[in-house]
């Protein structure tokens, strides 16, 4: 993670902007304020932030429709921050591209150890080829092979699939469509029963390993990001 990371905030509250100001700036990381949509659009364009928080209720354009914005010239990595608690907004905003999702009041520590995995999301992004590693668990993409505790895991063709696209988006939470589609094509998007029974499967199989996996009620998935 970089050091002096630019952080980007959109929301039009100014009492978020004094209570998170200070605290990011505690942290190492270089603060951007956005309060209102145009202003998000111009600075994520112009500013390349690290990352992006993002708030839905902004003035003049709804934070969705920013998020599909950015989306459509960026990578970076956003989380909503927003009061809105329906799993409809969560599912909307991260089968949009959004990497989290935290619900308003949040405590700051938590927020923080978002943010922290979205910068390592972000930086992990393009390496489609690594190792990945999430506690004693690792994959090896190229090598098609899974270890735990350096031991291979016998998985089949569709457990090793599911499983690398979580560890490819540790710490981020996927949602049922996104990955029922990512998978299984999008005719299959309503097919959650399903993939229950695959999570089921891998879960069994990494043993005391499988409460990486973290069921988010209504929405998705997430693996735990490695430390």
């Amino acid at each position: 993670m970089t050091p002096q990371a630019t952080i980007l905030v959109v929301d039009d509250e100014p009492q978020i902007h004094r209570f998170l100001e200070p605290a990011l700036r505690a942290s190492h990381y270089d603060y951007i304020r956005a309060d209102d949509a145009a202003a998000a659009l111009r600075l994520a364009a112009t500013r390349a932030p690290d990352a992006i928080l993002l708030d839905l209720g902004l003035p003049d354009l709804d934070g969705q429709d920013v998020l599909a914005k950015i989306r459509a010239f960026s990578k970076v990595p956003i989380i909503v921050v927003s009061a809105r608690d329906r799993e409809s907004e969560k599912i909307r905003a991260l089968d949009q591209g959004a990497d989290d999702y935290v619900e308003k009041p949040f405590a700051l520590g938590e927020l923080l150890a978002r943010i922290r995995t979205a910068l390592r999301h972000g930086l992990q992004a393009d390496r489609a080829d690594d190792i990945f590693v999430a506690g004693r668990l690792s994959i090896d993409p190229q090598r098609h092979e899974v270890k735990l505790d350096g031991a291979l895991l016998a998985l089949t063709k569709r457990e090793f699939a599911l499983l690398l696209l979580l560890l490819r988006n540790a710490g981020r939470v996927l949602t049922h469509g996104h990955i029922l589609t990512a998978l299984w094509g999008p005719a299959h998007t309503e097919d959650v029963a399903y993939l229950r029974v695959y999570i089921g499967q891998l879960r069994r199989k990494l043993g005391d390993d499988g409460t990486l996996i973290h069921t988010e009620p209504g929405v998705g998935y997430r693996l735990a990001d490695a430390p």
